[in-house]
């Protein structure tokens, strides 16, 4: 379970112990699917591939969306989107375990409703990229809704490793699933809305200077500030009865002479 900031077991040895077992649970995760996906391959030319693909609009097409993700047609399509699992994979699981768990669903759904819904008829569609795209779109949208310093740099790392990804969405090369590209993308963006939340949000560690320049904040703030009117000190004070007031003497003088020349 996620240690909150405000919980009073955190202190930053915990939380970089749990950090780092996070990580390698993700890491490992991602690793084992890639590890299905390479089982699978080597076991294509045992069965009839095409029974398991997405055929456009067809009711035989639709069991595709769950076993398409699974199949890959060469070495190095499986190779390429296997790399950019275990990239996105780790780092969404790392950042976002709980987000994550529910994403990846409806991430798979959108992944295969993409081409059935928008290829063109005759055509087979197969392979992992939809969710990678799914995955990528997804952190970099959290970046931008959670804003802290975690989700921010998760996202930087996402969009500097496949920020390509935002051109394949589009029609660009043939034999190319761009409407997988594009299913992914969209329920990656829509997990990202619905799940921004299921992460608490890890606590923000102050730096040295930080801590040095609110405190010089703090201090010319209370030099700026006026005293309350009971701190200021009282010059003069009226009496209470006009006896007690003492009357000024006016002093009269004779009226000067002008000078003689």
């Amino acid at each position: 379970m996620d240690l909150h900031p405000d919980d009073p077991a955190f202190d930053p040895d915990t939380q970089q112990r749990y950090d780092r077992q996070r990580l390698l649970r993700a890491l490992n995760l991602s690793l084992a699917f890639v590890l299905v996906l390479a089982m699978v391959y080597s076991a294509q030319n045992s069965f009839d591939v095409r029974a398991f693909t997405i055929a456009p609009l067809s009711v035989e097409g639709l069991l595709g969306i769950l076993t398409a993700p699974l199949l890959h047609g060469s070495l190095e399509h499986i190779a390429a989107n296997a790399s950019a699992l275990l990239i996105l994979g780790t780092l969404a699981g790392a950042v976002y375990p709980r987000a994550t768990l529910w994403a990846i669903p409806l991430v798979w759904l959108g992944a295969g409703l993409g081409p059935w819904l928008l290829a063109d008829p005759g055509t087979h569609t197969l392979g992992a990229s939809g969710l990678t795209h799914g995955l990528m779109f997804m952190i970099f949208m959290l970046g931008l809704l959670r804003r802290d310093r975690a989700a921010i740099a998760a996202g930087m790392i996402a969009f500097l490793f496949y920020g390509g990804m935002v051109l394949t969405i589009l029609p660009r090369e043939a034999g190319v699933s761009w409407q997988a590209h594009l299913g992914g993308a969209v329920a990656g963006l829509i997990a990202a809305f619905l799940f921004r939340r299921l992460d608490p949000a890890l606590p923000k560690k102050k730096y040295s200077w930080e801590i040095e320049e609110e405190e010089a904040a703090a201090r010319s703030d209370d030099e700026l500030e006026l005293p309350a009117p009971r701190e200021v000190p009282l010059l003069w004070v009226r009496p209470e009865s006009p006896e007690e007031e003492q009357r000024g003497v006016v002093l009269r003088f004779p009226p000067r002479e002008p000078p003689t020349s």
